[in-house]
Order: structure tokens, then sequence, then C-alpha cells
């Protein structure tokens, strides 16, 4: 006996386009965003249609608190062999033995993965180093002002950042040693949302073993480059090792935290337990199976000789961004990059990020305003930060970079030109770029560029025409 859907539930089996068509043009019209635009933001990526299936599935309905074997609800049968399978491919994506290392891979974000992380390894107000916001680190690594504690991280926890040297805007190790020989932390924390240079692992280490303290990497920015061995190995040095899955990896939106295994009573024994326990039930509820999904397939593809060749042109990208743009006499912080951030420093011509950054929205370029070492105010930074990963998603090799850098070359003379005109304040800028033909005119430019590239995960031709704008 078969029985009709009720009334109240007849939405249920209705598609987007017609249940809410709103949401849906929205929808659309962000793709066609997304396929027009020279995508620069160094924290994005195009990940690809199997990781959305997975992320868009039936997942979605099942509530799974616990662990595979240990859930609080039934009916979790698949829901294991997924998340195991996550798992699994996680240690074989980045070359780990599992006797050594285990991970937990249901944080929603890199944000919760670090908080987790510091939960396990921490008691309240332990003492903690991180890479300074203004020097490229992130606010999750203990950030906070002279007036507020910005991160929970420095709410809950002792924080004393370290920085960069102010003039190579390389990480100043001397300094860090002498800092962490007074404050004696409990945790140093390696990683940074806008440092374009390796980082020294064993040096950290080394000054970590010094005070008895945990070494843990944030890898979110370069765990695409980690795992394909064009980025120096974190897990040789490190206790524990976090990263989100969207940026370089090219998955989801969510988190991983990667623990050290050892036998009872050496070193990092309970790890495991800890880091577990931090993400449920301390700090999150039922994960997010269909996210955890698109993770597996996500770390199944970054396993694969394709990703290896993707990364190596991320950084070769990366470099070609930056010697273009310092062919036209531009300040590049650290003047290069070894992974896939650009940070151009535009002090020296006169334009603050947040400027760059608006213009260069109106020009179908997407980046963000970025502090650079030395600034003083975060809301008008004096530089912006680039990334290649994106646009290397859209098959973009060195010769197309240097296109880009041409395309931005030019914003940057609109921008002064704008500038003259308009003063120095930004409500007045953005005014003037509004009503700008010159930047409608190299809009469409960018916008005609842009269209030459595949897009990956979606077909663009599938947008309406109304809706593409």
């Amino acid at each position: 006996m078969s029985h009709t859907v009720d009334s109240w539930n007849t939405c249920l089996n209705v598609p987007l386009e017609v249940e809410d068509k709103e949401i849906y043009e929205l929808i659309q019209q962000e793709k066609w965003r997304q396929y027009s635009c020279l995508e620069l933001i160094a924290s994005e990526n195009f990940t690809s249609q199997a990781v959305m299936e997975a992320n868009g599935s039936a997942l979605t309905n099942k509530y799974s608190e616990g662990l595979p074997g240990a859930r609080y609800y039934g009916g979790n049968e698949h829901i294991d062999v997924i998340e195991n399978v996550c798992r699994t491919r996680a240690l074989a994506a980045f070359n780990l033995d599992a006797q050594k290392w285990g991970v937990n891979v249901q944080p929603y974000s890199g944000s919760t993965a670090n908080f987790s992380a510091l939960t396990g390894l921490l008691a309240p107000h332990d003492r903690i180093m991180g890479l300074d916001l203004p020097s490229g680190g992130h606010l999750t690594h203990g950030y906070a002002t002279a007036k507020k504690k910005v991160s929970s991280s420095a709410i809950y926890f002792e924080s004393l950042p370290y920085q960069v040297d102010m003039t190579t805007g390389y990480v100043d190790y001397d300094k860090l040693e002498q800092n962490a020989s007074l404050f004696r932390p409990k945790l140093i924390i390696c990683g940074a949302s806008a440092y374009a240079r390796e980082w020294d692992y064993a040096r950290l280490r080394k000054v970590a073993d010094q005070h008895g303290a945990y070494l843990m990497a944030d890898i979110a920015h370069i765990s695409g480059l980690v795992a394909s061995s064009e980025a120096a190995n974190p897990f040789e040095y490190c206790d524990v090792v976090t990263t989100t899955t969207h940026k370089t990896l090219r998955g989801p939106r969510a988190g991983l935290i990667f623990f050290r295994r050892a036998p009872k009573g050496e070193k990092n024994w309970d790890l495991e337990e800890r880091i577990n326990f931090a993400v449920f039930p301390s700090n999150q509820g039922g994960p997010h199976n269909n996210t955890i999904a698109a993770i597996a397939v996500a770390l199944k593809q970054a396993a694969s000789p394709a990703f290896k060749a993707y990364a190596k042109q991320v950084r070769a990208n990366a470099v070609a961004l930056s010697d273009a743009l310092k062919a036209k006499g531009y300040k590049i912080v650290t003047d290069g990059t070894d992974n896939h951030i650009v940070l151009w420093d535009l002090r020296p011509i006169g334009i603050t990020g947040s400027k760059m950054e608006k213009l260069c929205d109106y020009l179908a370029i997407t980046l963000n305003k970025n502090a650079v070492h030395g600034d003083s105010s975060a809301l008008t930074p004096g530089g912006v930060r680039l990334g290649t990963s994106a646009l290397t998603s859209r098959s973009f090799k060195e010769a197309d970079f240097v296109k880009v850098a041409e395309f931005l070359h030019r914003g940057v003379e609109i921008a002064i030109k704008l500038q003259s005109t308009a003063g120095k304040l930004l409500k007045d800028f953005i005014v003037a770029a509004e009503s700008s033909e010159e930047v409608k005119a190299l809009k469409a430019e960018v916008e005609a560029f842009a269209h030459s590239f595949p897009m990956p995960g979606f077909d663009p031709s599938s947008v309406p025409a109304a809706l593409r704008h």
C-alpha cells in the first residue's frame, strides 16, 4: 500500500527554482559573478562538482554526535563508514603513519578546529605565542589589541605575539626565542593567513622544547601545498597540526585536527582523547556529515598526481604574479613568495588597501585589504593580499598571471586618478569609482578575459541570461 503526500509536506520534493525563486536567482547570480571575476582572495578556491554534490547530499539529514562506533544516536552505520574513510584519506593525503598520527575530521571550520586544539592542549590562562595579526598571523592565534582581547584564544588564554622583522618582513625567530625565554609559553603556534614565506619548523621545535611547550602548526593556507610536497612538512616537528579544507586543499568549508599518537606514559600519549573530547562534547555538537563526505572526496583528489601538478602550478603562478608586479616597480613584502600568497605593499604609492579592494570590486577583481608590517590601523591597512589558488583551478598559467598583473597595474593608475579628485575619504572614493567610465571599460575587459577560461564545479551556461549580472 502506498501513501500520498500530505498537504503540509508538498513542498519537500519541489526544486529550489520553484520553491524559493529569490534564493535560486541569487545563487545563479553568484555563480555568474564567480565565473566573471578574477578571484584573487588567497583564502578562497573553486572546489569540484563531486565535492559540491557530496556537500549538498542527503547526509545533511543525519545526526551523529560522537565518533564512529561510539555514537549517541542510532542509524549511523553508513555515516561511520564515511567518517572512517575520511580519516583514512586524511592521513594518506599527508603521507602519515596511522600508528603515529590520528585525525579528527569533525570541526566545522578552521577557527573551531583551532579553539578545540587549544582546549585539548591547555588549561584556562595557560600561555600561548602566535604570529601577530599585523605581521600576517590569524585571529585565532591569540590576537588582542591594547584595548580589547579580540579572539577567544586571547580571552581564555594568556597571549604574547611574536612578529616579523620590520625591515625584511620575515619571521623574527631570534626575537621570538628571546621573548619565549621570558614568557615561557605552554604552546607555540606557527602558521599565518598572510605570510608568503616558508616556516622554520625545526627552529620552532627547538624553542618549544626549551620550555616544555607544545608546538602546533596551523597550515590552513598551505595544506594543499604540504600534501603535495610543495611546502615544508610540519608533521616532522609538531605535536598538533590544524587546517581548513577549502583553501589550497580545494575542498568544502571545514577544518581538520591532526594529533600525534604515542604509547601510554610517553609524551602526547593522551592527545587523541583530549583533542576528540575538545571537539565533542566540549565545543561542538553533531558533526556535519555531508561536509565530512565532501572532505573525503577532496582528500582523494588531493592524493592524486593531478593535484600535485596543480599545487606546483599554484606556486609557479604566484611567483609569476609577484615578479610581474615587481617589474612594474611595486613593492612586494619579503620581495617574493614561497607559496600561493603575494602580499602587496601599497604604501609607497599612497593608496590604502581598503581603496584598492573597493576599486577592484568594481573591476570584477576580488582581493582583500590586508595589514603589512608597520601598519598602525587594521581599518585602513597599507596593503592587499593576493592568492593564486582559485585562478589556477581555472587553468591559469604564468603568462595569464602576467596579464592579471597588468589589470592590477591599470587599476592602481585609475585609483590614483580618482583619489586626486575625490580626496582621501573612502566614501568619496567609492562614489567616484562607481561613476567612472574608465572603471566600467576596464571591467568589461576583465570579464571578457575571465570568460575565456573554464569554470570548475558548475556549468556557467546554465545560468539564465536574465541573471547574468
